[in-house]
């Protein structure tokens, strides 16, 4: 992936290092790629021991022993920025064609925990949108979770996971947050997390239909050979069958809040292929 010649986005704001210490798990309607893998929710996601989900995260690999290479790293820093300005570009144009402006997020790079208009924001949660304050949060230790414990590593598969969280962006501008935060307490558990699913695999579709742009030549980020299918693997490693196959060797179905792996590559692979926001839908008439 030849990111250099990208345009920076000015809406980076950088915590890195600015400590913050411990916290509770943000709520208030936080969406995040890696809210599957979170110790604190595995309970509730799960019905398992919270313990078994430190150990798949942490075995051999603590996040936290991993912080000063990242902390430290302008480049990454750099990559970040050039990527969220491709998103913003991409998704002005798209609004644009169709009459509206579109809202760029803004994206905080922290480490351990963060405070958000969402609550404490936790290094453990792995990235998440926050729609309060429409902000995409990513402690960068993340990407080495990606890297060693689910074999997922690119640096394309590093930008897939901002634009989905970027694709939770676009979603609560045409309201389909709001949507689904109506409908918390109306159903079961079961059938809420079906619409958590929905939610998780368009974001999905839209970080492809971002991708689309790379891949057909409209970006100054130039994609290398295999760089797709990094993206696509890494949405197969972080689907809720895989997760929780990997954590206590079988899986839950009625659990699943982000959707399962073939589900996830279905989707970012419908928005790489078609580059159409309307190919999206993944709801199928659950807000009729």
């Amino acid at each position: 992936m030849k990111w250099q010649d990208g345009r920076e986005s000015q809406n980076v704001e950088d915590r890195r290092g600015s400590g913050g210490g411990g916290g509770r798990f943000p709520g208030g309607g936080k969406i995040g790629i890696g809210t599957i893998v979170i110790a604190l929710a595995a309970s509730y996601f799960f019905g398992i021991d919270p313990s078994v989900i430190l150990g798949l995260a942490g075995s051999g690999n603590p996040t936290t022993q991993q912080p000063q290479s990242q902390l430290t790293n302008d480049e990454m820093g750099k990559f970040i920025k050039v990527v969220l300005g491709d998103t913003e570009d991409t998704w002005a144009a798209i609004f644009k064609r169709s009459g509206q402006d579109y809202r760029q997020p803004h994206l905080v790079l922290f480490s351990n925990s963060t405070s958000t208009d969402c609550g404490q924001g936790n290094a453990a949660s792995g990235p998440f949108y926050c729609p309060a304050d429409e902000t995409v949060y990513i402690d960068l230790n993340f990407y080495e979770l990606l890297r060693t414990r689910f074999k997922a590593s690119g640096d394309f598969a590093q930008a897939y996971v901002i634009a989905h969280e970027v694709g939770h962006h676009v979603q609560n501008m045409l309201g389909a947050t709001a949507k689904m935060q109506d409908l918390r307490g109306r159903l079961s558990e079961a059938d809420f997390n079906k619409v958590s699913v929905r939610m998780e695999l368009q974001a999905d579709c839209y970080a492809g239909v971002w991708a689309h742009r790379l891949k057909t030549g409209q970006s100054p980020i130039k994609l290398d050979p295999g760089d797709v299918e990094e993206a696509l693997n890494a949405a197969a490693a972080i689907g809720d069958d895989t997760l929780q196959k990997q954590a206590t060797g079988h899986v839950v179905p009625e659990s699943f809040t982000h959707g399962t792996s073939q589900l996830r590559v279905t989707w970012l692979k419908q928005g790489i292929d078609s580059g159409d926001m309307n190919s999206c839908d993944t709801f199928d008439g659950v807000w009729n």
